[in-house]
């Protein structure tokens, strides 16, 4: 295929010349892996979560299929989606995911979690920290590109609207909606857009320093997560009480082994570990397949990152390229505080282990955030330059510089690298 400037929709950036082509058809094939292992695991351990919760042996694995399916739907719809159009939508989403924490603060607080976290009407239930992740992924994309396009990552313009933003945070997600975890996610966004951006370390360190004290003052500030804190020190010493869930979670673990006690052979799944489909799947598959199956599991959330890394560096707009690292951090975060959780690296936190776990609203809105990198997928630059020869302008002089720090002349002519 030639390389042609394209109209319209198609990316430029300082003098690169982005080819629609086939889309990383690879992201399909590693998601879709993911969300069959879910699929597999929560039908092997139906009739155990049924036993315990008094409900319908098909219950839980038809309320899967009815989420993979929507996460489909989803990802789809997104990827159809122009990314100018997503970065139009970009203050209505933060308009909506604002509305949505001041409804979620009115609403009763759950009797389970004890927390300002749902949106709920008859059986239809709505996570509003989801909404906020993929406003958070498209604004502070589309800030941070309009910044680095002015030169202006290092000011005060910059810097206070980020700060303004993790504080936000702190106080929307972390303390008002108890959910520590998911704003764990959303600051890892945050911080990894900012940094590839190319904001001064200086100022980079700042807004760490920032995210460190915040940490501290939502741990200290609540009994429940000094709990947790106590209990993620000496897990042992309370697991009949606030450490119950990370003692069954790591005996899950640990009955394991090797190679697992197999498929459908669960223990813990009958009402030992709570949230045996959600928050704690990871520890039952620990104990279905193993360690030798959980780490495969591990290596295919690997690919999938690197996959999204390839499509960072061949990605030739930078306000595309840091929306495939908000959902890189996003999803690569995600999985790091569920897997440590379950093995007793990290505190609990109540988060999903991505496109895993059952969780109706958290699949549906990182499959949307899928489905975007899948349309940036379509236009990625892969051509090269040679240079041409001027009698009156020598080769050295007059160079652009391109988005990977490569330098090329004015003259340039284009030629196309086949896609590999």
């Amino acid at each position: 295929m030639e390389s042609r400037r394209l109209k319209g929709n198609s990316p430029r950036y300082s003098g690169e010349v982005a080819r629609q082509h086939k889309p990383d058809y690879w992201l399909l094939v590693i998601g879709s892996l993911l969300l069959v292992i879910g699929l597999i695991v929560v039908y092997s351990i139906s009739p155990g979560l049924s036993a315990s919760s008094h409900t319908s042996q098909s219950y839980f694995i038809v309320k899967q299929l009815i989420d993979v399916t929507l996460g489909i739907v989803t990802f789809g719809l997104a990827s159809m989606i122009p990314i100018e159009l997503w970065r139009r939508l970009a203050k209505p989403l933060a308009i909506v995911a604002v509305a949505g924490c001041l409804i979620v603060m009115v609403t009763p607080i759950d009797a389970i979690y004890q927390a300002h976290r749902w949106i709920r009407l008859g059986g239809f239930s709505f996570q509003v920290a989801e909404l906020i992740k993929l406003a958070i992924l498209i604004g502070v994309a589309d800030f941070l590109a309009v910044k680095w396009k002015q030169a202006r990552l290092a000011d005060a313009t910059t810097l206070k609207p980020l700060v303004f933003l993790l504080l936000g945070i702190g106080l929307f997600v972390a303390k008002l909606q108890s959910d520590l975890g998911s704003s764990g996610v959303m600051v890892a966004m945050i911080v990894l857009m900012a940094f590839v951006a190319g904001i001064p370390l200086k100022k980079a360190a700042l807004i760490c320093g920032i995210v460190v004290a915040l940490g501290v003052i939502a741990i200290s500030s609540s009994s429940y997560r000094r709990d947790r804190l106590t209990t993620f020190l000496h897990p042992q010493a309370n697991c009949q009480t606030t450490g119950y869930q990370a003692c069954q979670a790591l005996i899950a673990v640990g009955s394991g082994g090797v190679l697992g006690l197999g498929l459908g052979y669960s223990v813990q799944a009958y009402g030992y570990t709570p949230e045996a489909s959600n928050d704690s799947i990871f520890a039952i598959m620990a104990e279905q397949f193993g360690f030798i199956g959980t780490v495969l599991i591990i290596v295919v959330y690997g690919a999938f990152i690197t996959r999204l890394k390839r499509i960072v560096e061949h990605t030739p707009d930078q306000f595309r390229r840091l929306l495939v690292i908000g959902v890189m951090a996003w999803l690569s975060t995600q999985m790091i505080i569920n897997v440590g959780a379950m093995i007793g690296l990290l505190p609990l936190k109540g988060i999903t282990l991505p496109l895993i776990s059952q969780g109706g609203t958290s699949l549906i809105f990182l499959t949307a955030a899928l489905g975007i990198v899948f349309q940036i997928s379509r236009y990625t630059s892969y051509s090269v330059v040679e240079p041409k020869p001027s009698i009156n302008e020598p080769n050295d002089t007059n160079y652009n510089l391109n988005g990977r720090g490569i330098r090329r002349p004015h003259n340039a002519t284009l030629v196309t690298r086949p896609r590999t």
